[in-house]
Order: structure tokens, then C-alpha cells, then sequence
């Protein structure tokens, strides 16, 4: 027994705490002793054992300066082998604010979350009188941290590691009045980062514009996921409505941002699948695959068999969606699945659960998807009637919270299937029934998959206008709150027609993990639901290693949304991360073990977007911080969680 170890035990038997500063080196140094080992040179090194968080509090108006920023009081405490353990006092670093010059590898620099139309020229805003500027995002979101074996930029010093980061949108043009809300192609940028050998810090050397043309241009990307191949897997949700498209003002304005032309832009070319391969000098190229069904994708988590692939859909009257790919580690042509739920779903975390069956939709290649979207109209594929046509061949759905009848036209089952996803998987019987599923992610280990939903409310809620029974996924009243649902993976699956699945990891139950909690009356500082539980989750991250499940939220209920870590082991919650009043929680990754290190990426979007009544106590206050902190609320974040010296190592350090 080592004389730290002799010493620790001491205090602890006199009841004076032994109080250890936490991270990097310093606390390595400190602890290497700590649970025996002879000091022998021959003793193997202590392996990781487990690890755990300890928590943060929410802040409050006692430092608002706290409320206004990125806060991280957290910790984290690795465990080894021989019982000694490590801690890192965690921070927030971030790689840039949007609207920063950043440098793009040539010498020169770009507008961080800069907008270019279909050329690659700045999209500029004109809405206040001499003071143009480019369009810059205030919403970064998805984001992907990955290494090349054969990476090769100038200005690296250490290791050439690599982030994707796509942003969804930006909220309003710099007179602060006009609303840009989905009127702008989503940029995607290749971030070239300098990794430390010593420490794990990450710092920026190259900024690159994705050229996004070959997909048509992006719409709204939010969440992403890192495949199993080491490619970004963006998403295009709340896919425009080809039915009613010569009347969304919306779609205009994108089409002319992005072409010169309101009228060009086609939306069969939108709510599809971009993935964006890194290239070894930094830079990046994308493909768009048409053929994972045309839904609102949030994300998508692809299992550990490089070919099977779970959705979710930010939707209302959403489904649970899976591709299985014909080929390994391409998504270019396989078979798309709509889930059924049969009795047994509930928010009760100790219900039986509802079993899973899956209708098959079609089988395609991406080539022939894009070809129809080339060349169709949406009254060629199916015929919409928003009133009851009092014809037996039309079939009664439920879409975006509304009524509708819908009939396939001749011929057109394929068309229907990869372009009218949703109105086609209501017509086959899926469970078209979510409200705004979120992130979804897997825990390979125990054959689990994880998906959020933001909230539980209108489809999901009995006796509402937008609520289908058939489709038993039903709550009795809405959980606004939301919350994370669990879905057992299972072999030997066949869909309702009979059909061998070809997978092994395809859902078969699914139960309720996490809830928020709804407030009756909100509390002293403006919560809506209970600040110590998740509240309208969305991005879902699971860490193998840790064996812990990330959650970031998008809450209209919590006055700061926050980053939490649940640990599926000992079934416990940690709040890591606050974000700005008013922020999003977005960007959220994890990745194990990146040339040694680890690393949780965090974004944030639209700080001090105020909303009422929630933000009605604490706006006056904090608009102003946050206005100076993040250019005038124009700017965001995009970075990721470190320690004090070094950044996170599961190993130990010293």
C-alpha cells in the first residue's frame, strides 16, 4: 500500500475529507499511487475500469453572467483496474463563434457559417441600409470528429484530426425583423484541427466550404451522426410539401437564395440523406441518397453491421423508420421499413413495452429515386384530398397533424414509396403517430438503440384532432417534457408480408427509458418543467466505453437547456453543460478514442432566443450578456468539452 493510499485512508479515519484537485496532469500525478501497485517496473499498467460524472448545478439570476454563456462545472472520474482513478474538471472550448474570419488553409480566411448560393457566392443580406453583409448562420448543428490515416494539411504540428459541422439555419436577417427561417442552403464545412500529442487540445488551421452543389444544395440539416465507416451522415427535416409548394413562401425565398429563381428549385430533390467524405487534404465532397424514404430526418444511427440504419423523424403524425442496405458501408440502394407498434406502448420506464413488426415500403436504388424526383410532379405519384372525397378508393391518413385521403396513382407505388414517404407509410398501415422524434444513437454492447422525443403531445395524446388509435402508440395526456425511449435489437426479424429481414439488428420492442417532468406552475425563475430532469431531449449520443448515453435538449421549458450524461449501468443522471439562456443544445459527440484522447463535441444555436412567458423573468437581465457575448445574438458556437490541463484520456496520464 502506497503512502497517498496510507495517507487517504488516515484522514479518511480522522473524518477530514481529502480534497484532490481535478484535471489533466496535476491530478494524474497526484493519483497514480492511489490503490496499490509495488512500483515495480515489471507491473502492468492499471486499465480502465468504469467511469462516472459528477454533476453541475443549474445556474441562476444570483450570476447571471453564468446564465449568458457556455457553463461547465462537471466532472469526470475515471476508475482503473488497481482502484485508482483520475479526474478532469471539465470546460468548454470552442473552435470558433459564427461570424468569425477563419482561416482557409491558402492564407486567406472565410466568413465562419458563411452562406453561398449554387456558384459558391456570398449570399449577401441587404436588410439594413449600408451595412451589407454576408449571410452567417446562427444555428451550427450536426457534427461529426474523425481521423484519416493518410491526412495531409500544411500548418499541422501534431496529429491532423478532422470535424464536419453543418448548419441548419439562420433565424433572422441582421435587421433583427425579417425572418430567414429555412429561406437559406444549409453550408457544410470540413474543419482541419491540430491535435497535441501531450494534452489532446484541439485547435483550428483550416476552414473549408463543402461544395454542396452536387447535391442540389442542402435544406435545414440538422442533427448528424458519424458512420461506421468514417463518413458524416447529414439530414434534410421538415421535408416542403410538393402538393402545396406553389404557395410556400418559404420554398420561394430558398430557391431564389440558392438558384437566382423562386420557381427552380425542385422539393423531390429535398428531405433526403447527404453524406459528406472527408478528403486527406481537408477539404470535402457529397453525395445525397434518395433512397432512405423522404421524411423530416433528425439524424440516423447505422448499427455496427455497416448496412442497417434507424431514423428518426421531427415530425408531427412522425414515424420510426429503418433502410437496410444491399451492401456494407453504402446507402445507395437497399429496402426502407416503417414501423407498426402493436399494444403495450407507455411513459411507465417499468412496462412490458410495445412489440414491433415492419412493413417493408420498397426496395430502391438511390440512381432511380433521383431520376423520379427529376422528372415527377406530385399529383403524377398520388392524389391528395383534404376533405373526405366519399370514395372508397382513397384511403384516410393522418399528416402534419391534419386529416387527409390519399390514393396511389397507377404505377406509381415506387414513386410514392422514396418521395411521399409519409403520406405512403400512413396509407400501408405504418404507426404514424410521433410527435418530433429526435436523435437516435445505439449501445452496441447490449443490442439497444435509443431514440429522443422532444415532446409527447397532439398525435401521441388520446382525443386529439391529430391522434390515430389504430396506430397504438397513445398517452393520455401530453408530456411536453418528453422523453427517451429504448429499442431492443433482435435477429431472425421478418416484415408483415412474410419476408426475411436481413439483419441483426433491427428493433423488435421498444420501452420508455427517461421522462421530463411537466411543472403545474412555473418556477421561481420561469422553468416549465423540472429543471433536474431532461426536458425535450434531442440529441442522443451513446459512448461504448463510458457506457453512458448523452443527451442535449431543444426545450421551450427549461430557461437554459442543458447537456446531461446517463449512465445505463447505475441509472444515473449528470448535468454536464448549460447552455446560453435561450440556446439549443446541438452538435452533440462522442468519440472513444481519437489517437488516445477523448472527446464530446457540443454546439449551441440562436442564443437568447427569448420566449414567453418562459424567459419572461430572466430576459431583461440576460439580453444584454448574451448580445455581448455572441454578436448581438448572431453568433454561435461549435467546440467540445476538455479538461483544465489536458483534454479527457481513459488511460492513465503520467
Amino acid at each position: 500500500m502506497s503512502q497517498t493510499l496510507n495517507r487517504r485512508h488516515a484522514l479518511k479515519y480522522m473524518g477530514v475529507p481529502l480534497m484532490l484537485p481535478l484535471g489533466g496532469t496535476a491530478v494524474a500525478g497526484l493519483l497514480t499511487g492511489c490503490g496499490g501497485g509495488s512500483g515495480d517496473d515489471n507491473t502492468p499498467a492499471p486499465s480502465f475500469a468504469s467511469a462516472s460524472f459528477v454533476a453541475m448545478a443549474a445556474p441562476s439570476l444570483a450570476t447571471p453572467a453564468d446564465m449568458a454563456r457556455t457553463l461547465v462545472n462537471s466532472t469526470l472520474m475515471v476508475k482503473f483496474s488497481d482502484d485508482s482513478t483520475q479526474g478532469f474538471s471539465l470546460s468548454y472550448a470552442p473552435f470558433f463563434t459564427t461570424g468569425d474570419l477563419v482561416p482557409d488553409g491558402k492564407g486567406g480566411t472565410l466568413l465562419a457559417g458563411g452562406y453561398v448560393d449554387f456558384a459558391g457566392k456570398p449570399i449577401m443580406d441587404t436588410t439594413v441600409a449600408d451595412k451589407n453583409r454576408q449571410f452567417f448562420s446562427d444555428s451550427p448543428d450536426g457534427t461529426s470528429l474523425l481521423k484519416l490515416d493518410n491526412a495531409s494539411v500544411a500548418g499541422i504540428k501534431g496529429n491532423a484530426v478532422f470535424a464536419v459541422v453543418q448548419f441548419e439555419y439562420t433565424t433572422w436577417a441582421q435587421d433583427g425583423k425579417t425572418d430567414m427561417y429555412g429561406k437559406l442552403p444549409s453550408p457544410i464545412a470540413v474543419l482541419t484541427l491540430d491535435q497535441d500529442p501531450a494534452t489532446g487540445k484541439l485547435s483550428l488551421v483550416k476552414y473549408h466550404n463543402v461544395d454542396t452543389a452536387p447535391a442540389m444544395g442542402l435544406w435545414i440539416t440538422c442533427g448528424a451522426s458519424l458512420s461506421p465507416w468514417g463518413t458524416h451522415l447529414s439530414s434534410e427535416e421538415y421535408e416542403p410539401d410538393a402538393f402545396t409548394i406553389a404557395s410556400n413562401a418559404q420554398f420561394k425565398a430558398y430557391s431564389k437564395n440558392l438558384f437566382g429563381s423562386e420557381t427552380q428549385a425542385n422539393p423531390y430533390h429535398y428531405g433526403h440523406l447527404p453524406e459528406v467524405t472527408v478528403n486527406p487534404d481537408g477539404s470535402g465532397t457529397i453525395k445525397k441518397h434518395y433512397c432512405l424514404g423522404r421524411i423530416s430526418h433528425e439524424l440516423i444511427q447505422v448499427m455496427p453491421d455497416n448496412r442497417t440504419a434507424i431514423m428518426g423523424d421531427d415530425a408531427t403524425n412522425g414515424g420510426f423508420f429503418m433502410f437496410v442496405a444491399d451492401k456494407e458501408k453504402d446507402l445507395s440502394a437497399g429496402s426502407l421499413f416503417v414501423a407498426k407498434f402493436g399494444a403495450g406502448f407507455s411513459l411507465d420506464t417499468a412496462a412490458a413495452g410495445a412489440p414491433i413488426s415492419w412493413i417493408k415500403l420498397g426496395s430502391a436504388t438511390s440512381a432511380e429515386i433521383k431520376a423520379l424526383a427529376d422528372t415527377l410532379k406530385a399529383t403524377d405519384i398520388m392524389d391528395v384530398a383534404t376533405t373526405d372525397p366519399l370514395d372508397a378508393s382513397f384511403t384516410k391518413i393522418w399528416l402534419g397533424g391534419k386529416v387527409q385521403w390519399v390514393r396511389v396513382k397507377a404505377g406509381m407505388d415506387k414513386a410514392a414509396a422514396f418521395l411521399e414517404t409519409h403520406r405512403y407509410a400512413a396509407l400501408k398501415g405504418g404507426s404514424m403517430a410521433f410527435t418530433k422524434m429526435e436523435g437516435t444513437t445505439v449501445n452496441a454492447k447490449d443490442k439497444i438503440a435509443y431514440s429522443a422525443l422532444q415532446n409527447m403531445q397532439s398525435s401521441m395524446v388520446r382525443g386529439n384532432a391529430a391522434w390515430n388509435e389504430a396506430a397504438n402508440i397513445t398517452i393520455d395526456k401530453a408530456l411536453n417534457a418528453g422523453g427517451v425511449l429504448a429499442h431492443t435489437l433482435s435477429t431472425g426479424q421478418k416484415d408483415t408480408a412474410g419476408g426475411a429481414i436481413t439483419s441483426d439488428w433491427v428493433p423488435s420492442l421498444t420501452k420508455t427509458l427517461l421522462i421530463g417532468e411537466d411543472l403545474a406552475t412555473a418556477d421561481a425563475l420561469g422553468n416549465l418543467a423540472n429543471p433536474d430532469k431532461i426536458g425535450a431531449p434531442d440529441n442522443l449520443k451513446f459512448s461504448e466505453k463510458l457506457r453512458t448515453l448523452f443527451i442535449g435538449e431543444d426545450s421551450s421549458y427549461h430557461v437554459n437547456n442543458f447537456v446531461w450524461a446517463y449512465n445505463v449501468d447505475t441509472k444515473t443522471l449528470t448535468r454536464l453543460v448549460s447552455m446560453p439562456s435561450g440556446a439549443e443544445a446541438t452538435g452533440l459527440g462522442v468519440v472513444d478514442d481519437l489517437n488516445g484522447w477523448t472527446y464530446i463535441t457540443s454546439n449551441f444555436q440562436h442564443p437568447g432566443d427569448w420566449g414567453v412567458p418562459l424567459h419572461n423573468v430572466v430576459k431583461a437581465t440576460l439580453d444584454p450578456l448574451v448580445r455581448a457575448n455572441y454578436k448581438d445574438r448572431f453568433g454561435a458556437q461549435v467546440g467540445y468539452l476538455t479538461g483544465a490541463v489536458t483534454s479527457v484520456k481513459l488511460a492513465k496520464i503520467g
